[in-house]
């Protein structure tokens, strides 16, 4: 019930900020998102998806967020490993989401069609931890829609998760992480 809470909290906040600024006519926004990560180590590649990632872009200010539950990953190697993520690594029960909230730093016009690459700075949550960093990403605007593609890595320690050594080999210290969002105009 507390993730479920959490999500729905955390997606309406993203629509009354949206609704407020509706108004320039710059506000997309996407629930259909999706992100992969990769655990590259020594003994073991470990491999995730999830769809269930929502998000936010203001094209008037150039700022942009998203939201991902931790459980909705899928793959892994074995169902127990999944367990094990969102039980031992993750804490998903207690710490549900991972969020990015920045601003893209370049001057970019996002209402003109383009391929854009583009940093955004921001605050990005993760484990309950929240770090500054910078995202690059390629934002297309096509047709009314725009589509944003990042890619970056996730140092676990930055975010507080402690892996045990007994298994340090068999997940990286870095996670390499893509997203992919495909948004549209609020209407």
């Amino acid at each position: 019930m507390y993730k479920r809470s959490a999500s729905i909290l955390f997606l309406f906040s993203f629509f009354v900020f949206s609704s407020f600024l509706v108004q320039e006519g710059g506000i997309f926004i996407s629930n259909t998102g999706e992100v992969k990560f990769v655990s590259q180590a020594p003994l073991e590649t470990i491999k995730a998806t999830s769809k269930k990632l929502s998000g936010v872009l203001d094209a008037d200010k150039r700022t942009y967020a998203f939201s991902i539950a931790i459980n909705s990953f899928d793959g892994f190697n074995s169902p127990l490993q999944k367990e094990h993520f969102n039980e031992n690594y993750m804490e998903s029960t207690k710490l549900p989401t991972a969020t990015f909230k920045g601003k893209i730093i370049e001057e970019v016009d996002l209402h003109t069609a383009g391929t854009y690459t583009v940093r955004a700075k921001g605050m990005m949550k993760i484990h309950g931890v929240e770090k500054e960093m910078i995202i690059k990403s390629t934002i297309t605007v096509k047709a009314g829609q725009i589509t944003v593609a990042s890619a970056f890595n996730v140092a676990l320690k930055d975010f507080n998760i402690n892996i045990p050594n007994i298994i340090n080999q068999k997940i990286a210290p870095e996670i390499v992480v893509d997203v992919k969002m495909d948004l549209s105009p609020k209407k």
